[in-house]
């Protein structure tokens, strides 16, 4: 596996990531069933329709891709006995390891995902723990171009095209990683804040600059930029 897991310090020592394919071939493995169960709920969730999604299509639409160039990445990190900045800043060395994989001839980097799966989080605390680390890193991986989402049982968030789907629910918690891409908007210019809502903007904008497929969005994040900008100046 990634020999690059091997070259930190003790106190924040990575687990190892397993591709979906090499997770069918584990044996003997303390944390395989996690794997397996993580792997099962992405690929009969994720990669699949669902009734209530309120757009044709699976619910994650980059996921048939990802397993089918053996692109996602999974590691089970065990918290016990860490504190909530060891944890983050063991996320954020998978942020670094996930910049810096090279891509496989079969394997595009827009399909790369990384689901760190924390089994020893309780149901009652995820809320907390889980979505507090992701708001604390978010704003370092958006500036990075990525994208780092929050999964649990009671996670809230909406669909974006049912606001009575819950998308973001796993069987275990777990943050994912993956590259930002044009349809992340709504994600990005949502936060209450200005001044968070100018970061993710002015980051989204850099991250596609003059590759925008999609005029309407670079439009769209422009506007919003501009609006947010705007309620700074209020605020002073």
């Amino acid at each position: 596996m990634d020999s690059e897991l091997d070259n930190y310090p003790i106190e924040v020592k990575l687990m190892e990531l397993y591709t979906t394919l090499e997770i069918e071939k584990l044996q003997h493995n303390e944390d395989l069933p996690y794997l397996i169960e993580i792997m099962n709920w992405v690929k009969n969730f994720l990669g699949r329709p669902h009734p209530n999604l309120g757009r044709p299509g699976v619910v994650c639409p980059f996921v048939p891709h990802s397993l089918k160039s053996n692109s996602i990445r999974l590691a089970v990190i065990h918290t016990k006995d860490l504190y909530v900045e060891q944890l983050e800043e063991i996320v954020g060395r998978y942020r670094d390891i996930f910049l810096e994989m090279e891509v496989k001839e079969d394997e595009l980097a827009i399909n790369r995902a990384f689901l760190l799966i924390f089994p020893d989080i309780h149901i009652e605390d995820a809320p907390k723990l889980v979505d507090s680390v992701q708001q604390k890193l978010k704003p370092l991986f958006v500036e990075s171009g990525l994208m780092i989402g929050e999964f649990h049982k009671r996670n809230e968030s909406p669909g974006l095209h049912n606001p009575n789907f819950r998308p973001l629910r796993s069987p275990i918690p777990l943050l994912a990683i993956r590259f930002m891409v044009e349809a992340d908007l709504p994600f990005l210019e949502s936060p209450a804040d200005p001044y968070l809502r100018i970061r993710y903007l002015e980051a989204y904008l850099k991250c596609f600059d003059h590759k925008f497929t999609d005029e309407t969005k670079f439009r769209n994040a422009h506007q919003a930029l501009a609006l947010a900008k705007e309620q700074t100046a209020i605020f002073r």
